[in-house]
Formats: C-alpha cells, sequence, structure tokens
C-alpha cells in the first residue's frame, strides 16, 4: 500500500522532527561537557552556589530534558506509525502532540526561575523549539487536502 504525497511530506517532517528532537535532547549533554553554557546560566542567576550545587541543578536540569526528549521521541514515533497506517486519529494527535511540544518548549524558552533570569540559557530554549518548526510542517501538511490525481 503506498501513502498518499501528502502523508509521505508529513511523514519527512514527522522523521525531521525526530531528528532535532534526538539533537536537541542531546545538545545539553554536549554542553555539559564542552561549552558549559547551563552551568554558566545557573551560576549567574545564583553567584552564591557552590561548584556542587551548580553540578547537582545542571544534572537535575539533564535528568528533565532526558525525560522530555524522550517523550517527543516516543510522540514522534507514535505519530509516524498512525500516519503511515493511516489510523483516523492520526491528525487530530498530531495536532494535540504539537500544541503540547510547542507548550513544553515554550516553557523551556520563555519560564523564568527563582533568580529571575530564564531557567534555560537561550541558546538552549531556542534549541528545544527547533522541533516544533517540524510540527507545525508536519500538521500542515496533514490537515491539508490531497489533491485530485
Amino acid at each position: 500500500m503506498t501513502e498518499p504525497t501528502h502523508s509521505r511530506g508529513a511523514l519527512g517532517a514527522i522523521f525531521a522532527g525526530l531528528a532535532l528532537t534526538v539533537l536537541t535532547t542531546t545538545a545539553s549533554y554536549v554542553d555539559r561537557d564542552t561549552t558549559r553554557l547551563l552551568a554558566d546560566h545557573i551560576r549567574a542567576g545564583y553567584p552564591s552556589y557552590s561548584q556542587a550545587q551548580v553540578d547537582s541543578a545542571v544534572t537535575g536540569y539533564l535528568v528533565v530534558l532526558s525525560i522530555i526528549g524522550a517523550l517527543g521521541v516516543l510522540a514522534w514515533l507514535t505519530t509516524a506509525w498512525a500516519v503511515r497506517t493511516g489510523k483516523r486519529w492520526a491528525r487530530p494527535a498530531a495536532t494535540v502532540l504539537f500544541l503540547l511540544g510547542a507548550g513544553i518548549g515554550l516553557a523551556g524558552l520563555l519560564t523564568k526561575d527563582t533568580s529571575g533570569a530564564t531557567g534555560l540559557p537561550p541558546e538552549l530554549g531556542w534549541a528545544g523549539m527547533l522541533p516544533c518548526l517540524a510540527g507545525v510542517v508536519a500538521v500542515i501538511l496533514l490537515w491539508r487536502r490531497p489533491r485530485p490525481t
């Protein structure tokens, strides 16, 4: 069985979103070992924190971001399966998952912590929004009417 053209395009966007989710989740671990943006951001917001406290906060963020990333991967894979197999609920489910993902991404980007700064440094917050670009493309393609052949 071949998928309609609009489903193939949507599947491409879905797999792009999956890849972006994996990359953004991995980016926080790369940051921990290289640029240390998150650690520097926490240290700037909480100058009285010891290095152990900063490291603990970074670990806490990594756990939360990993859980969000894993749930995102699960959502992308489930959506891809639903679209590929032609489930009737694929379009509304993809839309709801996009809205949830965008909300979580915006929360990471905009939520301020007790220091008055955002919890994540802007670079990591914006990186968390990248999968949403693929999500909006996928949702648009899924809701687009197929062209008559």
